[in-house]
């Protein structure tokens, strides 16, 4: 199943679009749109510019996760993951990166940084109540059910 998203790129080059890796991939990777290389030093994050704007179709998200291979191996990750970006938002996308990692990280300008997943979404309807059916569960929660 495919969904057309339009990309505007504002960066010069077409290498910029996002693209998935393998046939049956679920996120499209995204590049760092930068000029110079940006050391993320540890424990610091960083806002990093992609050079995308998307017209994402109504009905939609676009979830923005971090690429399994920088966060195994360097310890870079998305602090707001899954991060997301509203169908009705124009703006350019940036993706916050965190470096978890024990050493100083090195982006590189057209690095693949994140990878990005279209989903759909469904709005509720809340309404006030003055109480809440019961369950068997009830309000335990945070390891309420033990270890093993």
């Amino acid at each position: 199943m495919q969904d057309i998203i339009e990309v505007l790129i504002t960066a010069e080059d077409s290498e910029k679009i996002p693209v998935y890796s393998s046939l049956e991939a679920a996120g499209a990777d995204i590049r760092a749109h930068i000029t110079e290389p940006l050391v993320l030093g540890t424990g610091k994050t960083a806002l990093i510019p992609t050079g995308l704007k998307m017209a994402i179709p109504p009905g939609y998200e676009i979830q923005i996760r971090p690429r399994s291979g920088l966060a195994a191996k360097h310890g870079i990750t998305i602090p707001n993951s899954p991060g997301t970006i509203d169908s009705d938002y124009r703006g350019e996308v940036k993706i916050i990166l965190q470096n978890l990692g024990t050493e100083d990280f090195t982006i590189t300008p057209n690095m693949r940084i994140a990878q990005m997943v279209l989903a759909p979404v469904y709005q509720a309807k809340f309404i006030l109540c003055q109480e809440l059916e019961t369950t068997q569960r009830g309000a335990g929660g945070f390891g309420h059910t033990g270890m093993n």
